[in-house]
């Protein structure tokens, strides 16, 4: 089949290059435009780009997905399918409906639940201990579409957002390589969503990273392993922020201790909600590189009773 494909991220990479490497043709790859990134704001190409270049791909970066000169051109180059794998644009009507095997979406949860943007950072900031990849025919609403087929993997106690999507994008290749035998062989079954199952995982900013130390460990614990590696969860240590990347629920229970201090230096752990603590494995602070706690004790004092987040 002849293949348009469309996807910004790392995540898509594993997709496009099981598809390269398949008897599938890729006519061409869409991916978002070049963004500044870093201090001095050097353009960054999107990882789907850099791939693309590798293998000598016609690579289209439209600000506008919806304009018309946009669209002729996804006319002309006539694909049988379309697959959107992290692409970050809806698509139009005229395009979802335009190729003759329609347009398939990778996305990183077990549809109904965790439609939208990110469903991997939620799913770890919910406590979930499944998740997985869904393959599906799109249509115009956010991730309403028929399922194809659907892959679940489990979610480890320490895993984060980082580590699961690694995982996922592999899964989510391997399943959409199985996806595009069963268009091409005519082998299809479409499932309808129930939507009363369906939840919804909206985009993370960073308003979701300040960690509330009222809280359990364990919910501490999800939010660290859920915004790792962007935004990152922070905290206030003495004054200066600090993102705080890994963390490890404590077994034992805690009596009488305010939420928020520090009740052991060695390792580094802090009480929490519910009689709860936690310890902080790796953190980094404000303009520096992130350390183990154990090596950041040895160049800078803490005390018991410092209070987090003040």
């Amino acid at each position: 089949m002849n293949i348009l494909f469309m996807g910004t991220p790392e995540f898509a990479v594993p997709s496009l290059k099981k598809i390269i490497f398949s008897k599938h043709n890729i006519v061409g790859v869409f991916t978002q435009p070049d963004k500044p990134k870093g201090r001095g704001y050097k353009l960054s190409f999107p990882a789907v780009k850099e791939e693309a270049l590798k293998q000598d791909i016609k690579i289209y970066q439209p600000p506008r997905i919806k304009d018309l000169e946009v669209i002729n051109v996804i006319k002309e180059l006539n694909p049988d399918v379309i697959v959107v794998v992290a692409y970050g644009k809806i698509l139009p009507k005229e395009i979802i409906k335009f190729p003759k095997y329609g347009c398939i979406n990778v996305h990183a949860s077990l549809l109904p639940k965790y439609r939208g943007a990110a469903p991997i950072q939620w799913s770890i900031i919910n406590g979930e201990k499944i998740t997985g990849i869904t393959t599906m025919y799109m249509n115009e609403g956010l991730d309403t579409g028929d399922i194809i087929l659907k892959k679940s993997v489990e979610i480890e106690d320490n895993e984060t957002s980082h580590e699961l999507s690694n995982k996922l994008s592999m899964m989510g290749a391997n399943l959409l390589l199985d996806t595009l035998e069963l268009i091409d062989s005519g082998g299809l079954n479409r499932i309808k969503q129930n939507d009363e199952d369906a939840s919804y995982a909206p985009m993370i900013d960073k308003s979701l990273s300040w960690i509330d130390w009222n809280k359990s460990a364990k919910e501490i614990h999800n939010l660290v392993r859920g915004l790792n590696s962007w935004p990152s969860a922070i905290t206030k240590i003495n004054g200066k922020i600090f993102k705080i990347h890994r963390t490890k629920i404590c077994e034992e229970k805690i009596e009488n201790e305010e939420s928020g201090k520090i009740i052991s230096i060695s390792p580094l752990v802090v009480s929490c909600g519910y009689n709860t603590s936690l310890e902080i494995i790796e953190l980094q602070c404000e303009g520096k590189k992130r350390m183990l706690s154990s090596d950041f004790l040895r160049g800078h004092k803490l005390t018991i009773n410092t209070k987090l987040g003040e």
